[in-house]
């Protein structure tokens, strides 16, 4: 059985995305997977992300605190603003914060530095739709020079460890999502915070 591809296409990799001026000299690392589900099926999972919210859809036990990402769409979590944020771990109040988005076409998600300072990291979830009911999920995360490794790695991790660790992280997300989206049903939808049926 062939494993599901998470690698993004030469001109996904070469192409500017939202959120790219935000940090403009930085490394970047860009991942793609083609979900077969249309953006509209997509978007409620992006925004009710963040640790203590419906988790990442990750390694749950590195950044959830061992608690499994929901399954499900929570109405709930569906309102998202600028200046929001998505905590990085169960029970901090630091976090992703959105620094912007277009409902079903992108999400753009940043670490922040000190005030007044553009982000030291962006993370974009940027969504295209290149035939009906079938998604392209472009995600990319960018750092700076001021970028530091979690959990108190040395900064030389930066260029070995880091995109490791990163990679193994981004995949599992992408085919998290792609798994609930796939599953729940399609005429799934939600209207005035509650989910109903088509």
């Amino acid at each position: 059985m062939m494993l599901r591809s998470v690698k993004a296409q030469p001109s996904e990799t070469r192409r500017t995305l939202p959120g790219d001026e935000l940090v403009p000299e930085a490394r970047s690392f860009t991942h793609a997977i083609t979900i077969e589900r249309s953006r509209s099926d997509v978007w409620p999972w992006l925004v009710q992300m963040g640790a203590g919210r419906a988790g990442w859809y990750s390694h749950d036990r590195i950044d959830n605190g061992g608690t499994p990402s929901l399954n499900r769409i929570a109405p709930e979590l569906q309102e998202i603003a600028v200046g929001d944020v998505f905590p990085a771990l169960p029970g901090v109040t630091q976090g992703f914060i959105v620094l912007g988005f277009h409902a079903e076409h992108y999400l753009i998600l940043g670490w922040p530095s000190a005030a007044g300072q553009p982000p030291m990291s962006t993370w974009a979830f940027v969504l295209e739709e290149p035939s009906p009911g079938r998604t392209r999920l472009i995600v990319r995360a960018r750092g700076d020079d001021r970028y530091r490794p979690p959990f108190g790695l040395p900064r030389w991790t930066v260029n070995t460890l880091v995109p490791f660790g990163h990679a193994i992280m981004q995949r599992k997300q992408l085919l998290g999502i792609a798994r609930r989206v796939e599953t729940v049903p399609a005429d799934t939808r939600i209207e005035s915070g509650q989910l109903v049926g088509r």
